[in-house]
């Protein structure tokens, strides 16, 4: 369900000094605990002198290639500022439906003047991408439901005989195919030279068939963690923040694996097309939400960690259960031991012709 909310706009920026900025602004993003973070580390806080700022929630992000596409090639682009993971930024920059951004003239420094290009240094991973978050595709299982051996690793996921029942993961290839041939046997810093071969996706396709019979397959983030709160799966995969939340917050009898975590970048784009008003408020609004602050904020309300390097060291307690949040990061090394990091490259290249293939397998 979509959000409106009145915001006021308190920031004096160089790059859009003098620029006229539109009143309406649509922010599209992934819903739930994620969106409300956002909420309340960019978004409350853009807002002091301008009331007239009225800014539209959607929560479509997971379909942001397909609906950009569209709207595109009907010439109507409503939405202003969205944010999607890393690779569908790339496939959006290629295609010529986001708009290019200079770190050094359009994004804020760091506090001790060091330029956005080298704060955010190797996470910019494309022209038109403005990452906000290190996150990770992990899983989790009720505490209650595994007997006295609790899963230690990913492979617990294809372990039907040790852990009978349900499981729930995306509808969609990433991630799944990784786990797959790791649980296969193909070493993880081998998995991407695995996949790109026919041979390599037929082998994956072949562990997923396995447990086919046993999988619910969800397509929003919530679904998982509320499965698992509901006793109807036993395991599945989701964003380590869902389940930070419904461990910590909601106190559900969930745990969580950090085995073979996949990393992956979620951030900004601005989409091609939009009026030179709306693409003002747009960047205006971008500037102050991936400033230094900004994303060290966004980790008081859930464990994602910040993009900038120089925002790490201000993450500090969560904003109302008054934890550490450092030891909840997907980037702490001890979670991050047998860490897959996201083959950005890979699934640009291979998303389409992969999509396909997952589709057309789940119709078998």
């Amino acid at each position: 369900m979509n959000l409106t909310t009145k915001l006021l706009a308190t920031t004096v920026l160089t790059v859009t000094a003098g620029a006229a900025m539109a009143d309406d602004m649509t922010i599209v993003s992934w819903g739930g605990a994620y969106q409300g973070s956002q909420l309340k580390a960019y978004a409350e806080p853009y807002v002091a002198n301008n009331p007239d700022v009225n800014v539209v929630w959607d929560e479509s992000s997971n379909e942001a290639v397909a609906k950009l596409r569209a709207m595109n090639e009907a010439g109507n682009v409503t939405w202003d500022v969205v944010d999607v993971v890393a690779a569908d930024a790339m496939r959006l920059c290629d295609e010529g439906l986001a708009i290019e951004i200079d770190p050094d003239t359009q994004l804020a420094p760091a506090p001790d003047g060091t330029s956005a290009a080298d704060d955010f240094g190797d996470l910019l991973i494309s022209e038109c991408f403005i990452p906000q978050i290190v996150y990770s595709t992990t899983i989790g299982y009720r505490t209650d439901m595994v007997g006295d051996t609790p899963p230690t690793d990913v492979c617990a996921l294809f372990d039907t005989e040790a852990y009978p029942g349900k499981r729930s993961l995306e509808k969609r290839p990433l991630n799944n195919m990784e786990w797959a041939l790791v649980c296969d046997g193909v070493a993880a810093d081998e998995v991407y030279d695995v996949l790109a071969t026919d041979e390599g996706q037929d082998r994956a396709f072949a562990k997923l068939a396995t447990i086919k019979d046993d999988v619910i397959w969800w397509s929003a983030g919530a679904e998982t963690p509320q499965l698992l709160a509901d006793g109807e799966v036993v395991m599945g995969s989701t964003y380590n923040g869902r389940l930070f939340s419904v461990i910590e917050e909601q106190n559900q009898p969930v745990g969580m694996l950090w085995d073979y975590q996949v990393f992956d970048l979620d951030g900004w784009i601005i989409p091609a097309g939009l009026s030179e008003e709306r693409q003002a408020r747009a960047l205006d609004f971008i500037y102050f939400a991936t400033d230094t602050q900004r994303l060290a904020d966004q980790a008081k309300y859930i464990s994602y960690g910040p993009a900038r390097a120089s925002s790490a060291p201000l993450v500090g307690q969560h904003a109302e259960l008054g934890i550490d949040m450092a030891p909840h990061m997907p980037t702490d090394p001890a979670n991050s031991q047998t860490a897959v990091l996201y083959n950005f490259d890979f699934w640009a290249d291979y998303r389409d012709d992969l999509d396909a293939k997952f589709q057309a397998w789940l119709a078998q």
